[in-house]
């Protein structure tokens, strides 16, 4: 079994960018992971554990339902987030982008097909850049961090591929391993 998920990486500028504020932030923000530059990206579809057999129809449905989506930009933009101030689990990156919704859609029709369940939840695209295990600090404090940097711009980056990656746990954190990449349209 492999534990995998379907996400898209994101341009280096953007992720220096990232990390500058990730750095700002340690001085006001306690009791969080936070996520390091080489493991930035943002999620389209969590798939858990798999059969690694399972890994080449995964990628055929990905190459066919991807094979004539057009490349496009996105835009990084603010922090927030989930699920609330007094609750905070997901310090995130807000990504902004026409087409955003329309390739999760695909990525999860497709996958879909190959028996992956839909997520309920609503999409929200965004890149996770750090996490709280247990939030104890002051909701009005974070609201405030946050509030300093909403409209904070990010930079752009162009989706031009999603990526089937690997997730291996270690106890210093995550490893991404691309188990194959998908290159979107021209």
């Amino acid at each position: 079994m492999i534990r995998a998920f379907v996400g898209v990486r994101i341009d280096p500028n953007v992720v220096e960018k990232i990390s500058a504020v990730q750095f700002q932030l340690k001085r006001s923000l306690s009791g969080i992971r936070w996520v390091g530059r080489e493991n930035l990206h943002f999620t389209l579809k969590f798939l858990g554990p798999i059969e690694e057999k399972k890994a080449a129809s995964i990628t055929e449905a990905l190459e066919e339902a991807l094979r004539l989506f057009p490349r496009f930009p996105i835009l990084a933009r603010g922090i927030g987030v989930f699920p609330d101030m007094r609750r905070a689990r997901v310090l995130w990156v807000g990504l902004e982008g026409q087409s955003l919704l329309p390739l999760a859609t695909r990525v999860e029709t497709a996958l879909e097909a190959v028996g992956f369940q839909r997520e309920q939840r609503g999409f929200q695209p965004h890149l996770t850049i750090g996490r709280w295990r247990n939030f104890n600090g002051s909701p009005e404090l974070l609201g405030s961090e946050i509030a300093s940097w909403k409209g904070y711009d990010f930079g752009q980056s162009w989706v031009g591929e999603v990526v089937f990656f690997q997730s291996i746990l270690r106890s210093e954190g995550a490893i991404y391993h691309p188990v194959s990449v998908i290159r979107l349209s021209n």
